[in-house]
Order: structure tokens, then C-alpha cells, then sequence
């Protein structure tokens, strides 16, 4: 491979991959299989939010399959119906957006490098307590970033890393997708505000603002769009049931919460809009100490609450700037938010005639119609359009596809936990980067590594994923998600 320069000695996890023959992260990039039409195609997220981005790659269907041509309505055949994929939730060392907020952005970039190793590498273990690896995993073909903090930070330097180990795999990412994807419903003179709800990371980056800039040029847009962030904290841990966002079950305020709160620094719960949160109360979704009336402690504790909390506050970022076109379209910038289109878009209706001494309070920052843009769309055209130009679409069956998770690796005497299986929140963010060690293992999706709430959703939003999954674990025994009794219905097969 090519010789290292001063800058990637300074990113350890790239010399253990390249060179180091005896860490666990290790890759011989000289015995890489040819990279050919039948390799699967690589998807990584920091959790199970990227399994959306993979729905709409499966259900992909705008161009005509025999001749290729872009047809938009698609012929009623999905466009990469015969490819295979290894997905990756990196669920262990997730949220990723709080890393840079903790300044462990290069922690974050360790993490991403350690994601792109394992789609390239072979490497995997059937459970957590195993101590030694298997070796049969297919390496890949293209890769997806399936994330969009992931995107922001880590993209170019997976893609040195490829440089480097002179490996032809095309890194395709949804920030730039979703930009173009938003920029779609404009009219070229419109003056529009686009907002992005991401995650904290992604806002931080600017990712977004800047792709707005660049396609607005590339497109030759004249109006003036402003990007207004919302960077939607703690809502991506708690569709994934991460207990510092969220506790099912909880009949009072839980000590280790993380999430909007009374004086929170970084996403404050604001007394005076609680109107308008409009946040349901039933069933504990709201928990707190004191009365209803005067609560303290106030702990969201429902996804759709979080919807409730980060909509408002979008809009009002959008109402406080002076000059601020109408909303015109939200993108929803990190791949969990797709799964909350519907709570999302009753939250906008709901907001769009909401009034307040008899004057609506954001109807005049609102278009009546806000598109919604899931940025998966995009990139799963990129992708076709990749695997056709280089000749690499496949003939297999999409049923081989792979499904993987990272578990904390409880043989590492390092490691903290603060449940079965799950990291305390404050290791997660006091780890440093360059401390080369098997944190976590990567083991095949299971009942026992991602909860059934999170399962029965997954069912019910992405059913044809969800098949994939049982598939997968149908050859791993080891990983079963159904007992042999339980009956599933699905959508019929394309």
C-alpha cells in the first residue's frame, strides 16, 4: 500500500489496519477479492435508523430495468432487486452526534474508520462472549453511509483509507443527496427557508449548509434559501431504546436521563412554550416530580414527544430570524427520523393553525405545504447509477444479505457498563482515540441485541428489511429472532 504520511500517523486505527499485523483491526488490502459484480454491497449507520436508507435502496425502483433509462415512475421492478448486503449498526457507540459536542470528534472519526474496516474485512463474532472470530463474511463492493454525522465526519477519511490501500470501493454518503433532494421542490428564483432536523454532530458540522451552497450553485438557483438546524437530541437514542433517552416502563423521573430537560444546556425544555409542545401526558410519556401543573424533573419519555419538543423548536428558530423566507422543506438529516414521518407531519398540520390570542403564531413562517425529504432516495439512485456505469450490478439474491450489530466486548477488562450490555454513558465519551482496543464485537442481529419494541417497529416500518433479517437469521441459529411457534406477516416478495 501507499507509504503513510505525517497526518494519518496521527489516526492510529488507519496504521493498525494497514500495518499492524497482530491488532484485531487488521487488513490485508493485498488478498482483497477483485472487486466484481458478485461482492454485496456495504450499509453502516450508528444504529438501526440506517435500515430505512437500506429500505429505500431495496424498494429503489425509477429506472427501467432491461434498458437502464430513467423513467422516474420505475417499471414495478425494484432497480437493485438481485444485489446482497452487510449491514452494520455500530448501536454500542451510539449517539454519535454527542461526540463532537464532548470534543471527541476524533473519537467519532475513530469510530467511522473502525465501521468502514468491518464491511471491508471478513471478521465477525457469532455472540458476544465468543473469544475467537469467525472468518466468512464477504467483503464488499461499493459502501453506503448510511448516517449522516457519519457522512459529515468521516467520509473523506474512509475514502483515504481506500486510497491508501489502494482498494476501489466508491463511498457514497446522504448529505449531499438530501440537499439535492430538498432543492427538488423549489423553483429556481423561490426564496425558501430548507430546515434540517439531524443530529447534534451533523448540525455542528454544518454539512448541510454547506451542500445548500454548493447545489444551490451547481443548480443555478436565484432565490435566497436559508437553512434553519435543528439538531434533535436525544430523539435518534430514543427511537433506538437507549435508556439515557428514554425508559419504557418508568412511572417517575430516572437519574441517568440525558435527554431536553428544565435548564438544559444543550436542549432546554422552555417553560413558556409548553403550549405549544403540546406534549402528551398519558401512559407516563411525560415524566416528572412535583404536580402536572408546576412539574419539575421533566423528563420526555415517548418518541413522539420528542417530535413535539424538536418541531417547536425548529419553528421557532425560524420565527426569531428576521427576514426568514417560509419553511418550505425539512430534511430529515439523520437516518432514524424517517420512521417519525407520520407524528412528524401531524406536528406541522397541527402547528400550521395553532393560535394564540386569536393570531397564528407560525402560520406566516410556514408554506402550507412542507415537503418532507429522506435523503435515502437520492442515494440509492447514486448507487444504482454506480453499479451500472462500472458494470457491477449483480445477478444473486438479495435473501444472502447480511445484518450485523455492535455489542460491548465484555472479555475487555476496560470496558464499562452500566446495564447488560450497554456502555455507561459517561465511558462512551471519556474513551480517547488512538487507545487501539476491541471495545466492542460485531455479532449477526439477534433477539438478544436489539429489544423487541425496537423489532416490532422495524416489522412494521421496513417489512421488506425486516424479511431480509429473518432470512439472515433463519442461517444463524445462534441469532434467532422468531421462536419456531410465532407467525409473521409480511408483504409478499417483489
Amino acid at each position: 500500500s501507499a507509504q503513510l504520511s505525517t497526518a494519518d500517523r496521527e489516526m492510529p486505527v488507519v496504521e493498525a489496519i494497514l500495518h499492524d499485523q497482530e491488532s484485531p483491526f487488521y487488513l490485508d488490502a493485498k488478498d482483497y477479492p477483485a472487486i466484481g459484480r458478485e461482492l454485496p454491497v456495504g450499509v453502516f449507520d450508528s444504529g438501526t435508523g440506517g435500515l430505512t436508507v437500506l429500505d429505500a435502496i431495496i424498494n429503489f425502483d425509477q429506472f427501467e430495468n432491461e434498458s437502464r433509462t430513467w423513467t422516474a415512475a420505475g417499471d414495478g421492478t425494484p432497480d437493485l432487486k438481485s444485489e446482497r448486503f452487510v449491514y452494520l449498526a455500530d448501536t454500542a457507540n451510539m449517539p454519535y452526534g454527542v461526540c463532537p459536542q464532548k470534543g471527541k470528534t476524533d473519537l467519532l472519526k475513530e469510530h467511522i474508520i473502525k465501521d468502514a474496516w468491518f464491511l471491508l474485512n471478513s471478521k465477525y463474532y457469532r455472540t458476544a462472549a465468543d473469544e475467537l472470530p469467525q472468518d466468512d463474511k464477504t467483503p464488499i463492493k461499493a459502501m453506503v453511509i448510511a448516517c449522516n454525522t457519519g457522512t459529515a465526519y468521516g467520509k473523506s477519511d474512509i475514502e483515504h483509507l481506500l486510497d491508501l490501500a489502494e482498494l476501489e470501493v466508491k463511498v457514497i454518503g446522504v448529505i449531499d443527496a438530501g440537499s439535492r433532494g430538498a432543492l427538488s421542490h423549489l423553483a429556481q428564483d423561490e426564496d425558501a427557508t430548507i430546515g434540517v432536523m439531524a443530529t447534534t454532530g451533523t448540525v455542528a458540522s454544518e454539512g448541510y449548509v454547506k451542500a445548500n451552497e454548493a447545489q444551490t450553485e451547481a443548480g443555478s438557483y436565484t432565490g435566497t434559501t436559508m437553512v434553519a438546524q435543528q439538531g434533535g437530541y436525544g430523539w435518534p437514542g430514543a427511537i433506538d431504546g437507549k435508556s439515557e433517552y428514554i425508559a419504557p416502563g418508568a412511572t417517575a423521573p430516572t437519574e441517568g436521563y440525558q435527554g431536553p430537560a428544565f435548564g438544559h444546556d444543550q436542549a432546554p425544555i422552555d417553560e413558556s412554550l409548553m403550549d405549544r409542545y403540546a406534549f402528551t401526558w398519558d401512559n407516563h410519556e411525560m415524566l416528572y416530580s412535583g404536580t402536572r401543573e408546576k412539574p419539575e424533573n421533566l423528563q420526555i419519555n415517548s418518541v413522539d414527544n420528542y417530535v413535539r419538543y424538536h418541531t417547536v423548536s425548529l419553528l421557532e428558530t425560524i420565527r426569531n430570524t428576521e427576514g426568514a423566507p417560509k419553511l418550505r422543506a425539512i430534511i430529515l438529516g439523520c437516518t432514524h427520523f424517517p420512521y417519525n414521518e407520520p407524528e412528524l407531519q401531524a406536528k406541522l398540520n397541527e402547528l400550521y393553525d395553532y393560535q394564540e390570542d386569536g393570531q397564528y403564531v407560525y402560520r406566516p413562517y410556514m408554506a402550507e405545504e412542507i415537503a418532507l425529504v429522506d435523503p435515502a432516495i437520492n442515494t440509492a439512485k447514486e448507487l444504482f447509477e454506480h453499479l451500472d456505469r462500472e458494470s457491477l450490478l449483480n445477478q444473486s439474491d438479495m435473501k444472502h444479505s447480511e445484518f450485523y450489530i455492535s455489542v460491548p466486548n465484555t472479555l475487555n477488562p476496560n470496558i464499562q457498563l452500566e446495564a447488560p450490555g450497554v456502555f455507561s454513558y459517561d465511558y462512551k465519551y471519556s474513551r480517547n482515540a488512538g487507545e487501539i482496543q476491541e471495545y466492542a464485537k460485531r455479532v449477526p442481529f439477534s433477539r438478544e441485541t436489539i429489544p423487541a419494541d425496537v423489532l416490532d417497529r422495524l416489522a412494521e416500518k421496513v417489512p421488506n428489511v425486516y424479511r431480509l433479517m429473518i432470512h439472515f437469521n433463519q442461517a444463524n441459529p445462534k441469532a434467532d429472532f422468531l421462536a419456531e411457534d410465532e407467525k409473521i406477516s409480511l408483504p409478499e416478495e417483489h
